[in-house]
């Protein structure tokens, strides 16, 4: 498997893992997304872990020339639909940072090529795949908790310095769609059901001089079925603290409770005494089932499906924030 990586400015450690973790796999070219994206760290890394790619400043030009299998995309946010859009119409699988579009118009493109080109596409949801996050969502598929009434997730992230593009709504996109995707999305793997509707606001007050960036934010869910979630959002997490982030769930049922905080996993239910913690299991290995996927070996656990219509409920709650008002799907 042929691979190229465009950008260094979010996850594309999540890729790097699993081309190890593959080990017939090949990172053939590396790529600057934006001429002033700096990617010395990324080609350090690759080639401390043994490959040897070409050096490209054109990703164009390297899909071009290379013509790899899956397209690595992950450089200034506002970048990335653009680029996956170059790549599926030269009929490369991409693996795209999210959110997958900043816009709900760059969505709608995104969404039109690919159904024009039908190569496989999945987004850097690969929280999904964290074994406490994982062994959670086991214990609500396998019914631990009833039918889920009600959903509360945290995304609580350290704002150390951020580059410049985060500083602009325009090449940013703002908190909610890139943090708090994640806990949108936990919110629809867990409970499967579609969005109805959205109330959120956000706030960029006390942001350390960073411009437009919000630093908190809340979003209230209504889904089908009358099940209600709600995700709060923050970059106010104490320099002090033992981890950049700090991220939680608490998924309600009618027969239990299921938690994950401080990466343990917790069960109150019709099969515990009490609240018990409950070890964590192993999942898939991120990036991983996506190069199997792409080889025709099962599906990626992060679907282009998914990421198509978690980003657009993450630009909707933006939309709602920057209206406040209530936006229905």
């Amino acid at each position: 498997m042929k691979i190229c990586i465009i950008g260094s400015s979010g996850h594309y450690g999540y890729a790097l893992n699993g081309i190890r973790a593959d080990g017939q796999s090949d990172i053939a070219g590396l790529s600057k997304g934006d001429k002033d994206e700096n990617i010395e760290g990324l080609i350090k890394q690759v080639r401390e872990a043994g490959y040897q790619p070409e050096v490209y400043d054109d990703p164009v030009e390297m899909m071009d020339e290379l013509k790899p299998d899956i397209a690595v995309i992950d450089t200034f946010f506002h970048k990335n639909s653009k680029l996956a859009i170059e790549a599926m119409k030269r009929r490369i699988n991409v693996y795209i940072e999210k959110p997958v579009a900043l816009t709900l118009e760059e969505l709608d493109r995104l969404i039109e090529v690919y159904n024009q080109t039908q190569v496989k596409l999945s987004t850097m949801l690969g929280i999904r795949y964290s074994p406490h996050f994982w062994t959670a969502h086991n214990l609500v598929k396998n019914n631990k908790i009833g039918k889920i009434r009600l959903i509360h997730a945290q995304k609580s992230y350290k704002l150390g310095v951020r580059p410049e593009f985060y500083k602009r709504r325009e090449t940013y996109g703002g908190t909610i769609p890139w943090v708090g995707i994640h806990a949108i999305d936990w919110i629809y793997w867990f409970s499967e059901k579609k969005f109805k509707n959205v109330y959120a606001s956000h706030s960029s007050l006390f942001n350390n001089n960073n411009g437009e960036l919000e630093v908190t934010a809340v979003c209230n869910f209504t889904l089908e079925d009358e099940v209600l979630a709600t995700v709060n959002i923050d970059y106010l997490r104490h320099s002090s603290a033992p981890t950049h982030g700090d991220d939680r769930v608490r998924i309600v049922g009618t027969e239990g409770v299921v938690e994950v905080i401080n990466e343990k996993v917790f069960l109150l239910g019709q099969d515990t005494d009490g609240q018990k913690e409950v070890p964590p299991e192993q999942g898939p290995v991120t990036f991983l089932d996506f190069i199997w996927e792409v080889r025709g070996i099962g599906k990626c656990l992060v679907s282009a499906e998914d990421s198509f219509y978690v980003t657009k409920a993450s630009l909707l709650a933006r939309e709602s924030a920057d209206r406040n008002e209530i936006i229905s799907f």
